[in-house]
């Protein structure tokens, strides 16, 4: 069964963490309770999420939200340029890059939308994909110095997401306006407190708008109304609890404000694409990923060793 990998893990105190690999073994399902973003270079293999499985193209662009789940299939030469945010940063010191239209729909808007299950893929062309993997490489670099450089890892993450965020095979429309003052309110309200039993007329009355303004607006520029939103956000910070904690099922569900288990349950594999249950037994599983992300060793034709990182 597939395993959770955990930012506490992975990261080294690092709000990034990059890496490019070369998969010719399978990646079983796993989930993330941080944020990924996943660029598929040359060779072969299919993608796993909980809507199936599809054959990788060169150029496609996998975001993934903290909760959700995926893995690769039939992997042979398969170039994965990962770069992956800590969702205690997005909240905190990397929660700027929300307030740049086009990051947030990279980043936020996409992978929350209804029925995506937290998993967005997007599409670049060949030459951008290739840019964008050189700079996580880079960026893997810089993040693995001696010397600690925390100004270069940002120009570097900046510049990679910048690449990705240019480069998206999306229909142009006119330029998204900044972030709406009263929605930036209302995302740092229900962050802070996702558990309170929040009414749409009082998120409202909180910024002095209509509720039927404050929904519209709030599908403008996040892509989901603020209770739509308040559910995928509960479903992550239950996601993490379930990986991290042994509060019983009901318990977490009622500790992100779902107090019903049953609702709970519901709402919860209608966002992750699990039951809560599920999503535990598979975050605590032992796997062929060798503690969290370590690399593993794969012996090739020729007989000697080769190290293989188990990363995306």
């Amino acid at each position: 069964m597939p395993a959770t990998l955990h930012e506490h893990a992975l990261f080294a105190g690092s709000p990034v963490l990059a890496g490019v690999h070369h998969l010719d073994l399978d990646v079983e399902p796993h989930a993330h309770d941080f944020l990924e973003i996943a660029v598929i270079g040359a060779g072969d293999g299919r993608h796993v999420t909980s809507q199936g499985e599809r054959t990788l193209r060169l150029g496609q662009v996998i975001v993934l939200r903290p909760g959700a789940w995926h893995g690769f299939r039939d992997c042979a030469g398969l170039t994965v340029a990962n770069c992956c945010l800590s969702a205690q940063a997005l909240r905190a010191e990397l929660a700027l890059l929300y307030d740049i239209p086009m990051l947030r729909g990279l980043l936020w808007t996409d992978p929350v939308a209804s029925g995506t299950h937290g998993v967005a893929v997007t599409t670049v062309g060949p030459a951008v994909a290739e840019e964008a993997i050189a700079e996580i490489g880079l960026l893997e670099r810089d993040l693995g110095g001696d010397q600690s450089r925390p100004g270069r890892v940002l120009g570097r993450l900046v510049t990679v997401l910048g690449v990705l965020a240019d480069g998206r095979d999306l229909v142009r429309e006119a330029p998204e306006p900044a972030v709406s003052p009263a929605v930036a309110a209302t995302i740092a309200r229900l962050e802070a407190e996702p558990a309170h039993p929040w009414r749409l007329d009082d998120l409202a009355r909180a910024v002095n708008l209509d509720p039927a303004y404050l929904g519209r607006l709030f599908v403008r520029h996040v892509g989901l109304t603020p209770l739509r939103f308040l559910a995928r956000l509960r479903a992550e910070r239950a996601a993490t609890l379930l990986a991290h904690s042994a509060l019983p099922a009901a318990r977490v569900g009622a500790a992100v404000g779902w107090d019903d288990p049953t609702y709970f349950a519901r709402r919860f594999r209608t966002l992750v694409g699990l039951t809560p249950t599920e999503y535990r037994r598979r975050s605590r599983s032992a796997t062929h990923w060798s503690g969290a992300g370590r690399p593993e060793t794969q012996e090739p034709a020729g007989g000697r060793p080769e190290t293989q990182r188990a990363g995306p």
